[in-house]
Formats: C-alpha cells, sequence, structure tokens
C-alpha cells in the first residue's frame, strides 16, 4: 500500500493506497478528485457519481473518495481487489453523541451491488462515519445500483446497529443530508443522555468491561464481578461486559482481531466512553490497543488509581496515590511516532534538542522524586508520633483485610464513632485510629487501614508503604473478611500474600468472619471452625465479646505471672485488676462502650 502525494496551492493532497501499478494518466485523475464539490444538501451528486465509476472501472480496482459535511474531498482512496483501507481520518468529533462529520462514497468493480461489503458496515460503525455510499458500476463505466447505510441508536426499535438502504440509481437517491445529519445526531445526543443518566440526575463516565481469561469460568465471573463493583466505586456506568475465554492471551492486543473488533463496535454503539480491562496492559499492549481505537482505555490499576485518587483526603495521602499514578504511567509516556519529530532545546535551537515524550518523562521523573522525598519528611513525622504513643505503652491493634469486608463499620461499632463507611470497595483510604479501653481499665490503639485486593500490583503497594507501614508496628492483625462472599477464601489468601510482601506474616493475628448476620446460624458456625475464624456481626454486635476476649488474651497473656490463668478464668470469670478481662465485663464493657477518644484523627 502506498501514497501518491500532490501539490495545488501550497496544499499536499495524497492519493491512498494501491497506487502502484496506475498509469500516470489514471493517477492524474485520481488527484483531480480533489478538485470536485458536492452540494452540502446532498449525500452525493450524479455527476460526482459517474466520475467515480468511471475511475474504478478504468482501473479496475475500488475507488472512494471521503466527504466533509461541507461537500469538500478530504481523501482519495484506490482499494485492491474489492477492499478498500481507509487513511487515519484523526480523531472523533467533540461528544459521545457526534459522527465523524465525514462519508465515505466508494465504487466497486464488477456490476451491481449485490450486497454492502462487510468491511464498509465495520468501517461505518466503528469510525462513526456520518453516512456510506456504495456504487454499483455497469458495464459502460456508469452509476448503477446504490447502496447506502448509517447507525442508529442503540434504543432503535429494530434492534439494529445500522440500517442499509438501496436505490435503483443514483437519480433515485433523494436525502436532505443537512436536515438527516441533524436529526441523527439529535438522536444520539438523547440517547447517550439517557444511557449515561444516574441517579439524582448526575451524569457519570460510561465503559464497556473485558475480560479475557484463561482459566475457569467460576473463577472469571468472579473476577468480572469484582471489576463491575469497582467500576462502580469510581463513579462509572457500566454499559456492557464482555468475557473471553482463551488458551492464552493475545501477547500483542489481549484480544483476538475479530474480538477487538466486536468491542470497540459494541462500545461506540452503547456510547460508551472507555474499555475497562479487568488486567494490566503493558505499554507495547496498550498502544497496540490504542492504534485500533479512539476510546479511552483503561486498565485494572488505572480503575484502582483512580478511586484511589477520588478516595484521598489527607495530604500524605494524597501524596501516596501521585506518586504511585507516575510511577505507573512512566513507562506507559509513549506517543506515535508523528509526536517524535517536535524538537524543542537548545539555545538557539542547536542541534536535536528533546522531544515531547523525553520532556514529559524527565519532568514526571522530577516530579516524582520531589513527591518521594515530601513522603520521606511526612513518614519522619509519623514515625515520631509513633515513638510517642510508643512511650505510653499502648499496644496497636490492627484491622486489616479485604476491601469492602466490613472494617469500617466494626471500627465504628467497637469505638462508637462515624468514620466514613459505604458499601463500595476501598470507601477507606487513610489510616484512621480510635483508643479502645477494656474493663480492666487498659487501653489499645485500634486503627482502620485500606483494604486490600487480589494482585494488587507491587508499585502500588511500595507506594502505599507509608500508610501501611502502621502495620508493622501492630502488635495485632485483625483479619476481617466477608463471611457471606462466596470467594472468602481467595480475598483470605489475597490478603496473605499482601502482608507476606509487607514482611508482618508474624505477627499475631486473629482470622475474624464478619458479615454473618446474613447468614444462618449453623452454616456460620460450621464456616467459622473450618478456618479457624471468630464470627462475628459489625452490625448487629453478635461475636464481638468473644473477639475482644481473644484480643484481650493475645495481648497481655505474656504481661501475667502465670500464663495458664486463663483456662481458669474462662471456668471462673474473676479478673485480676492487672489482668486481662473476663468475658462476662467484656459483654458489659460492650454494652456501653464508654470510651470514645480519637489519636489525633487519622493515624499519621
Amino acid at each position: 500500500m502506498t501514497a501518491r502525494p500532490f501539490a495545488r496551492s501550497k496544499t499536499i493532497h495524497t492519493v491512498h493506497g494501491k497506487t502502484q501499478g496506475l498509469k500516470p494518466s489514471q493517477l492524474k485523475q485520481l488527484e483531480k478528485l480533489y478538485t470536485r464539490r458536492v452540494d452540502v444538501q446532498s449525500l452525493v451528486t450524479p455527476e460526482v457519481s459517474r466520475t467515480i465509476t468511471e475511475l474504478c472501472a478504468d482501473t479496475r480496482r475500488p475507488v472512494g473518495i471521503m466527504l466533509d459535511r461541507a461537500g469538500r474531498v478530504e481523501h482519495v482512496i484506490v482499494g485492491t481487489d474489492r477492499r478498500l483501507y481507509l487513511p487515519d481520518v484523526g480523531r472523533a468529533r467533540a461528544g459521545a453523541s457526534r459522527l465523524r462529520g465525514l462519508r465515505l462514497v466508494v465504487a466497486f468493480p464488477g456490476g451491481p451491488i449485490a450486497q454492502m461489503p462487510r468491511d464498509i458496515i465495520t468501517d461505518l460503525q466503528k469510525l462513526q462515519l456520518d453516512a456510506v455510499v456504495c456504487l454499483g458500476v455497469d458495464p459502460a463505466g456508469l452509476p448503477g445500483t446504490v447502496a447506502w447505510a448509517q447507525v442508529l441508536p442503540t434504543t432503535d426499535p429494530s434492534g439494529e446497529r445500522y440500517r442499509k438502504h438501496t436505490e435503483s440509481s443514483i437519480h433515485a437517491l433523494d436525502l436532505d443530508f443537512t436536515e438527516f445529519i441533524r436529526t441523527l445526531e439529535d438522536e444520539l445526543a438523547r440517547e447517550v443522555v439517557t444511557l449515561r443518566k444516574a441517579e439524582g440526575g448526575k451524569v457519570k463516565d460510561s465503559a464497556v468491561l473485558v475480560g479475557v481469561y484463561t482459566g475457569g469460568r467460576a473463577e472469571a465471573e468472579a473476577s468480572m464481578a469484582e471489576l463491575t463493583e469497582l467500576a462502580r466505586s469510581a463513579g462509572v456506568t457500566v454499559v456492557d461486559t464482555v468475557m473471553q475465554f482463551r488458551r492464552e492471551v493475545d501477547p500483542r492486543t489481549i484480544l483476538g482481531k475479530g474480538k477487538l473488533e466486536e468491542v470497540v463496535l459494541g462500545a461506540l454503539q452503547h456510547g460508551a466512553e472507555m474499555i475497562v480491562f479487568d488486567r494490566d496492559l503493558s505499554p507495547s499492549q496498550l498502544q497496540n490497543l490504542s492504534r485500533e481505537t479512539e476510546l479511552k482505555l483503561l486498565d485494572r490499576t488505572m480503575l484502582i488509581l483512580d478511586i484511589f485518587a477520588q478516595r484521598a483526603r489527607t495530604t500524605d495521602g494524597k501524596l501516596q496515590v501521585e506518586l504511585a499514578q507516575l510511577k505507573y504511567s512512566i513507562p506507559r509516556l509513549a506517543q506515535r511516532q508523528t509526536g517524535l519529530s517536535r524538537l524543542t532545546g537548545g539555545i538557539g535551537g542547536r542541534g536535536p534538542g528533546e522531544t515531547r515524550l523525553e520532556i514529559d518523562r524527565r519532568r514526571a521523573k522530577d516530579r516524582l522524586n520531589r513527591l518521594e522525598r515530601e513522603l520521606e519528611r511526612v513518614g519522619a513525622q509519623r514515625t515520631l508520633r509513633r515513638s510517642a504513643r510508643k512511650k505510653e505503652g499502648l499496644p496497636v491493634i490492627a484491622i486489616v483485610g479485604y476491601t469492602n469486608a466490613g472494617k469500617s463499620t466494626l471500627l465504628n461499632r467497637l469505638t462508637r464513632s462515624d468514620v466514613f463507611v459505604a458499601n463500595q470497595l476501598f470507601a477507606t483510604l487513610d489510616p484512621v485510629s480510635r483508643r479502645l479501653r477494656f474493663p480492666s481499665e487498659r487501653e489499645v490503639i485500634i486503627t482502620d487501614t485500606v483494604g486490600f485486593i487480589r494482585d494488587l500490583p507491587k508499585d502500588l503497594v511500595n507506594a502505599f508503604q507509608a500508610t501501611l507501614e502502621e502495620l508493622g508496628e501492630a502488635d495485632l492483625l485483625l483479619h476481617v473478611f466477608d463471611g457471606g462472599d462466596r470467594d472468602h477464601e481467595r480475598h483470605i489468601r489475597a490478603v496473605e500474600k499482601v502482608l507476606e510482601h509487607l514482611e508482618v506474616q508474624d505477627t499475631p493475628r486473629i482470622l475474624v468472619m464478619n458479615k454473618v448476620d446474613r447468614l444462618n446460624a449453623e452454616d456460620a458456625q460450621a464456616r467459622a471452625q473450618a478456618l479457624g475464624a471468630i464470627p462475628v456481626s459489625a452490625i448487629t454486635g453478635e461475636g464481638l465479646p468473644e473477639l475482644m476476649n481473644r484480643c484481650a488474651r493475645t495481648l497481655w497473656q505474656h504481661n501475667r505471672a502465670e500464663e495458664t490463668a486463663w483456662a481458669q478464668e474462662e471456668k471462673a470469670p474473676t479478673v485480676e485488676p492487672e489482668g486481662p478481662p473476663s468475658l462476662d465485663d467484656l459483654r458489659r464493657s460492650l454494652a456501653a462502650l464508654p470510651v470514645n477518644a480519637a489519636v489525633g484523627g487519622a493515624s499519621r
């Protein structure tokens, strides 16, 4: 495939496609197509149609033009056999309801148009063209039958994604194109508003979720359900989900070529603004995918980072989010080759200077270094605060667990706090600490931390090291999981993996099965015993006395002269003033919960 340029009035025009083998006279006639004009109210005129069909018959190749809405010829294309490869037509016009502003008119050799080629329909939908027109060519090289197609809103009663029209001749094509386009874009605009309108009248971003899996269906469905929840937590409206099962993932574009084309067309038809993949995209995969679509592309980590950016409230939380975003985006700053020719820098512009890409990377790395220094400073202040807290001799209990397991609800129940709680992933990003007093006048610091999730990237964990370092100072970890979630065992393994990465696997921990109020008593007890967990409900308070009794035993059993006293206390719950609390004392304490002293708000 080659392109032949020519100059006219200081403007370079190009004949795109397969120009090899064409006669100089044929090339000259193709170049002259750029001088033709079509009335703005006409889809295509008989005069221009005849010129195209005559060239098609002469060259014995498909010949096409792309017209803008002013009737000017923007591109001239020559095909091969019965295929027509369109040039890069640039980015779409602003707004999901706006069409490209270009229409394609093409003539195919070989007689009347029996059926509009599938690749032409694909171009119509994928590029959001105003319309495509296919001209048949009779033996004399004149226009024959005419077939043309338009996109349709998904709300069209027919359920079709496009509509094809057929006319016996070019003279029978009676259409006010200006009015047609205005009406069609109005319909698309109304559809987009309907699809994207959220509760309360707010408009959200819309996306198609895509998952490519090589394992079992049950695990894939659970992963897609989690991605859907992530999208909901990020404020994204999911208009469609696509799952593909393959022996191995395509190393270039994740999906196969045909499936990717189907996904892109479906996204455009639903008015989606982005495609979200249920895996992390490498820089090369992101670049390959961006060549196939102009829709915004996100992967799983990008979506999580967006949620973190929305949730961050404190200064160091925002610093950590920006640090994580930069670490993830720097390798993905690659741009197309057209951007590498813009040279800057150098006194007087001498030498090649720096490309735009190099400047972006350098600035990003400079910003990353500043953020790391700032986080070190904030981390030093936090270390001083922890040192002061250690002097008081207060044990620290850290609540850890999978995201949306009910950690913040548990903290609120134990301490009568009002930490933000929501049925969404990563509702808590900044750690929050509160004091909790036991009946024996002992106090502890109990801390709520950010939730974990499966396949959490190491760079993301490292970026939040300043926050997660609280876990390293904890004397006890409460590992909370949702007992009613069918994937709770996988969630437990995911949390343990992160704890191992943070090197806190040796810290004493208690496994807590939350949300037992959603299960019947027998199932909850059986599941808890199988996992060695304590069943609780942070909503109703069920099981909390037993949990706190276990915490007391774990924290203070080594401070007693007789470590075997716990067995006797369980039989006769009388507690010495300096010993751990009894079960009855804890029940009475939890009924009253006499403490609620904040430790400086969020722990730093």
